[in-house]
């Protein structure tokens, strides 16, 4: 079996159901013939941290989840930036761009742009995949909440 090579870059409305953003999820991985198995990382705003939605997603599947800035996000050049992302989140991407950074690559391995998916409660997902550079050496592991 390979390894896992795609980083998840994830995006909601705040109290956005699981099921909507596994959805999204799937959704985006079939556009381009992936599957669960070939998810490394989940990757999002650090303001998202606390989003039951995706901890639950990462808790399921064992995958890290890794948290980055705004300033972090705005850094990464991005094909799809919101002004109202910007507004909101104070950059103009975070699915696209936390997608690269937990890559650790450039726009040219992001293979799934800005999938968005609205639930049956209007609560938006947001699912962007990019390929990984290169395995990671060590696993992020985020620190554990008791």
């Amino acid at each position: 079996m390979l390894a896992p090579t795609l980083a998840i870059g994830l995006g909601c409305d705040r109290g956005t159901p699981l099921a909507t953003v596994q959805q999204c999820l799937q959704q985006a991985l079939a556009l381009v013939g992936g599957t669960l198995a070939d998810v490394a990382v989940l990757a999002s705003i650090e303001a998202k941290a606390d989003e039951a939605a995706f901890l639950q997603l990462a808790a399921q599947h064992g995958w890290p989840l890794h948290w980055y800035s705004a300033a972090q996000l705005a850094a990464v050049p991005v094909p799809n930036p919101s002004a109202t992302v910007q507004r909101y989140m104070g950059t103009p991407s975070v699915s696209e761009a936390a997608a690269l950074l937990a890559a650790q690559t450039d726009l040219s391995a992001l293979v799934v742009e800005k999938h968005k998916l609205r639930g049956p409660d209007g609560k938006n997902a947001t699912v962007s995949i990019a390929r990984m550079a290169a395995a990671p050496s060590t696993p992020f592991l985020p620190p554990s909440v008791s």
